[in-house]
């Protein structure tokens, strides 16, 4: 399997970035395909050995300062853009970049393009709760979400859960401010019908609105929202578990009976922090685009991006983008707002 890198996009690229992508070459023997200056490229590879690795070059970046919904449109040659060109080409199996989140799901609609009959693509990631996880999958805080949306949304989550996370008949909830089928907007009034109608035909296993406390008891295996909300509940998220993880180092090394206790359960508590930690999971898939896409954090060091491409592997071999063109019928409804999808 061939994954292609964008090798300039993040805090710390090419660095970690082509380091992490390495070690997805060692241990997972994958192929790769560095995309970006190639001299600051082969600056990072020196002393490794060259085989199953290609260069391709790319002079421009796409920035977090660039517009994103106009990033790779204006930037023809940035490594973002190229390294979407070549998926879209056939070059590689999946494309992993740490670069603009904006700018990445604008241009892998654009270039790569959406699944025929998906309206939008939806951003899927995973929450550290439950034994799989929950998987958060949103529109993107900017833009304005529909029911037809999350319906899409909720299928999609589905398969994903299905194939990937190892879930059987993944629960799907709609996030809202209670669980009575009244609760929330004329959006969440307008999805839960959608959502309870698939339900009743048999498509998805829909449990009803779900509350925040709900998306960390293992309530729910897939939980559908808007692209706001969906932002704030997994910054939220980030940054509860830094500060219990920090509290509990803190009350850990305080004294030398609670150093005693530490060093005890030293295993556990490393179980514990892989578990909540967000590098374990490294990024975030594109759900709906025709090819595998993926995001890594954007402050990605190399074991954060190695795992990301360690999800682009999984994503690639799953079957996950047949199994959505095989049911796209089921997810759409009939409007005279209906689009292509193409």
């Amino acid at each position: 399997m061939k994954i292609i890198i964008d090798a300039m996009g993040g805090d710390k690229a090419p660095g970690e970035i082509v380091r992490g992508a390495l070690r997805a070459k060692r241990e997972l023997g994958v192929e790769l395909l560095l995309v970006g200056r190639e001299e600051a490229i082969r600056a990072c590879l020196q002393g490794e050995s060259l085989e199953g690795v290609e260069i391709v070059d790319a002079r421009e970046v796409i920035t977090m300062e660039d517009d994103p919904s106009k990033a790779t449109r204006r930037k023809k040659d940035a490594s973002m853009t190229v390294a979407l060109q070549l998926l879209r080409d056939g070059r590689g199996d999946a494309m992993v970049s740490a670069g603009s989140t904006g700018a990445l799901l604008t241009g892998a609609t654009l270039i790569v393009k959406r699944i025929r009959g998906i309206r939008r693509a939806a951003m899927a990631p995973v929450l550290p709760a439950g034994e799989h996880g929950v998987m958060l999958v949103d529109c993107g805080a900017n833009v304005e979400c529909t029911a037809e949306y999350l319906l899409q949304f909720a299928f999609m989550g589905s398969f994903y859960a299905s194939r990937i996370m190892g879930c059987d008949k993944p629960r799907v909830g709609l996030v809202n401010v209670g669980t009575e089928e009244t609760k929330g907007g004329a959006l969440q009034h307008e999805a839960y019908a959608l959502l309870k109608a698939a339900h009743e035909q048999g498509r998805i296993h829909f449990v009803g609105n779900v509350e925040g406390t709900q998306l960390f008891n293992g309530s729910v295996d897939v939980a559908v929202c808007d692209g706001y909300t969906g932002n704030v509940l997994l910054k939220t998220t980030e940054g509860v578990i830094r500060y219990i993880m920090g509290a509990l180092k803190g009350v850990l090394t305080q004294s030398t009976k609670n150093k005693l206790a530490a060093a005890l359960l030293k295993s556990d508590l490393g179980a514990m922090k892989r578990s909540m930690d967000p590098n374990e999971v490294g990024g975030t898939a594109f759900i709906g685009i025709s090819k595998p896409v993926i995001k890594a954090h954007g402050g990605s060091d190399a074991g954060s991006f190695f795992s990301a491409i360690r999800q682009a592997v999984q994503f690639a071999g799953s079957g996950m983008i047949a199994c959505i063109e095989e049911n796209v019928e089921y997810m759409k409804i009939e409007s005279e707002h209906e689009g292509t999808g193409t």
